[in-house]
């Protein structure tokens, strides 16, 4: 991944502003319909890890602002998951590289192939479900999925 240790960043503002990798945690409340080109899933409710990169002006400050605002023009996949769902920060790897994040999420299963990695030649999706049971691999930490306040509940939705 990296030489620089990876940090687990809760808002924009605590992101470094220099050039590297992330992977974004989102929590959605409700199953979510997703596109990735011609391929589409409905995601479950869940914790999502996005593992993108960051290299334009900003940064990873940048790059994590827009993804944690959920007023905004849709332009990659992943804003798909953050205008329905809650991005609940990320973790930064400073100079590191997107794929090599996720190839250390290689256990955490992948919903949508495609999906965040249209221009990539390595992956299959930059975007992981993370089961409860598993832990993170020790490149991101050793912590189970954080505990979260309780999302508020979709609401039924019937049935034809």
């Amino acid at each position: 991944m990296s030489s620089a240790s990876p940090a687990f960043v809760r808002s924009a503002a605590a992101a470094p502003g220099e050039a590297g990798a992330y992977a974004m945690l989102i929590a959605l409340a409700a199953p979510l319909a997703v596109k990735a080109g011609a391929k589409s899933a409905s995601l479950a409710p869940g914790l999502y890890l996005y593992c993108g990169s960051a290299r334009g002006p900003g940064g990873l400050a940048a790059r994590i602002a827009r993804h944690m605002r959920q007023e905004k023009r849709a332009h990659w996949h992943v804003d798909q998951l953050t205008r329905a769902g809650q991005a609940l920060g990320a973790f930064v790897f400073p100079g590191g590289d997107e794929c090599a994040v996720n190839a250390a999420l290689a256990e955490f299963p992948t919903p949508l192939e495609g999906f965040g990695s249209s221009d990539c030649r390595i992956c299959r999706s930059h975007l992981r479900f993370w089961p409860k049971a598993l832990r993170l691999p020790r490149d991101l930490g050793t912590e189970k999925p954080p505990r979260l306040k309780p999302l508020p509940e979709a609401p039924e939705t019937p049935r034809p």
